[in-house]
């Protein structure tokens, strides 16, 4: 697959979060999504990953399970988007499509504290 533009790889994006179904779609309503070409270094050490890992998202912030009424937030809750290890495990825009839905929606379950069972019987493996 050739390399996206920053324009039609967000375009990519847009379309891929339209397919995820509404009941998790919905806590998207307050998050950033953020679309980085690459991991940091910093990012994998922190991640306790390897630096040539391919980690394609990541969720920042408290999950729900780890708030509190009481709590104030400091920051939005933000899933970065690693556009090139994703480019690079697809062969075409359709699987590029796919592959960030689902890593878009593994993320929104560490903030909605979903198991890996749950996602399983949405499609989401």
């Amino acid at each position: 697959m050739r390399k996206l533009s920053a324009r039609e790889f967000d375009r990519a994006v847009q379309r891929a979060i339209r397919r995820i179904p509404p009941p998790i779609r919905k806590h998207l309503d307050n998050m950033v999504i953020s679309v980085q070409k690459w991991p940091s270094p910093e990012l994998l050490e922190e991640m306790g990953l390897p630096p040539d890992e391919p980690l394609l998202g990541v969720y920042t912030g408290a999950s729900l399970m780890e708030r509190s009424h009481f709590d104030m937030l400091q920051y939005p809750d933000t899933i970065q988007i690693f556009q090139e290890p994703l480019e690079e495990m697809c062969e075409t825009l359709d699987e590029l499509e796919e592959e960030i839905e689902i890593t878009v929606v593994h993320e929104v379950a560490h903030f909605i504290g979903m198991t890996e069972e749950e996602l399983a019987e949405l499609g989401y493996e």
